[in-house]
């Protein structure tokens, strides 16, 4: 007797094949929550391209995922993102925009499906470093976002013989335009941080330049200027001594002359420690505060210093501010008491000059129009913004002055 298997009941083929378009479904959904969760994390382009490649072999089934982004220049794509082991790659692999299949899909923004022999592709390029040729089936999308427009590509590949269908296709689509956004985004944070850090080290170079000038101009003004007239100082005494016709008149002239050779003596002075602080090369920040508010008798300054060095273009600039600050108190606030403060919090230094003097109304006469009249902090604003800091006053009148810098800190190499 025949066995013969039970036919199966009606629908049941249907049935099947919709569980099974829920399952895959389901799987795409949790993909997609998994990448944007990925984007959420932080705007940084290699994590996020990482993740990307990581989740797409998951989710594909392939054997290794790809995922080149467009460089700042839009003339060559960089492997951002790769599963392992070629992750170790990720930013020395490059690829000229329009070069090998990846870059042709890039450039005409159009998928690449390939089954088998790759390599009679006349598209086709080898890449050693990611051993390609290792490689069966693969299938190439770019990465677009509207308004950003080309991100880049991913390639999926396969060690055996796959036949991708449209689906796979599709789905690989999705997955480029869900994470070109992102990745549109972070290339843009890159992009504004790298500008940032020209910025930041321009302002430095700008800083360390006039710095370097103005040591030069001090040194030729001491070794220059001020030798002659100290020698000029020595021949004038000589010549007071051996002086023997109207001596009365002579001494007079010599006097005058001797008085002129000291005065040019104190205005040298004062341009040398004008051009460059000393002080703050042999005392740091917290030394040089204290050595200037000793210089400053017409006040009864409250000192309060932190022992701390910082970097040399971020203590000029506070240096230079408290000095005008400080003239500027004796020559507008008729304040007889004023507090000088000098602390670092974190990634963070802060000057602080108070003063009790007439104070000003900052509505009628804001700082730094009214030069004459006012403060005139203008030069003590822009100096501080020179180093990406900023300057904050508070003043009212008859309730005086309060001058603040706060001024960032770079990081330290360790950082």
């Amino acid at each position: 007797m025949r066995n013969t298997a039970p036919a199966p009941p009606a629908g049941g083929t249907d049935r099947a094949n919709s569980v099974h378009d829920l399952v895959e479904t389901d799987r795409e959904l949790a993909l997609l929550r998994e990448l944007i969760q990925a984007a959420s994390n932080g705007p940084e382009v290699e994590p996020l391209a990482a993740a990307a490649a990581r989740m797409i072999t998951d989710a594909t089934g392939a054997d290794v995922c790809f995922v080149h982004v467009l460089d700042d220049s839009d003339q060559s794509l960089t492997l951002a993102g790769a599963t392992p082991p070629f992750d170790r790659l990720v930013g020395r692999v490059q690829l000229p925009l329009g070069s090998g299949i990846s870059g042709w899909v890039a450039s005409h923004r159009e998928p690449v499906v390939i089954t088998e022999h790759k390599e009679s592709d006349p598209r086709y390029v080898p890449i050693d470093a990611l051993h390609d040729s290792h490689f069966t089936s693969m299938v190439s999308v770019p990465m677009e976002t509207d308004p950003g427009g080309l991100v880049g590509e991913l390639t999926v590949h396969t060690v055996d013989r796959r036949e991708f269908t449209p689906g796979d296709v599709e789905l690989l689509s999705v997955i480029g335009r869900l994470i070109a956004g992102a990745l549109h985004q972070a290339r843009l944070h890159r992009q504004l941080v790298g500008r940032e850090r020209a910025h930041e080290n321009f302002v430095e170079q700008v800083i360390e330049a006039q710095e370097i000038e103005r040591r030069r101009l001090a040194g030729d003004i001491h070794d220059g200027i001020s030798q002659r007239l100290i020698t000029l100082s020595y021949r004038l005494d000589a010549a007071a001594r051996a002086v023997a016709d109207n001596p009365g008149e002579a001494s007079i002239q010599l006097t005058a002359a001797r008085e002129l050779v000291e005065l040019t003596l104190q205005e040298a002075r004062a341009a040398i420690g004008g051009l460059r602080p000393p002080v703050l090369d042999d005392l740091g920040l917290a030394g040089g505060l204290a050595s200037l508010a000793r210089s400053i008798p017409q006040l009864c300054l409250q000192v309060d210093l932190t022992e701390t060095r910082l970097p040399e273009h971020i203590e000029i600039a506070l240096y230079r501010i408290a000095q005008e600050c400080l003239q500027n108190v004796v020559k507008h606030a008729y304040a007889t008491t004023a507090r000088l403060a000098f602390t670092v919090h974190d990634d963070t230094a802060q000057l602080e000059i108070a003063d009790d003097g007439v104070g000003f109304d900052m509505l009628e006469r804001p700082p730094g129009i009214d030069e004459t009249g006012g403060y005139g902090l203008l030069s003590m604003s822009e100096r501080a913004e020179l180093v990406g800091g900023q300057l904050n006053i508070r003043s009212r009148p008859g309730s005086g002055t309060a001058v603040t810098a706060t001024i960032p800190l770079p990081p330290t190499r360790d950082d």
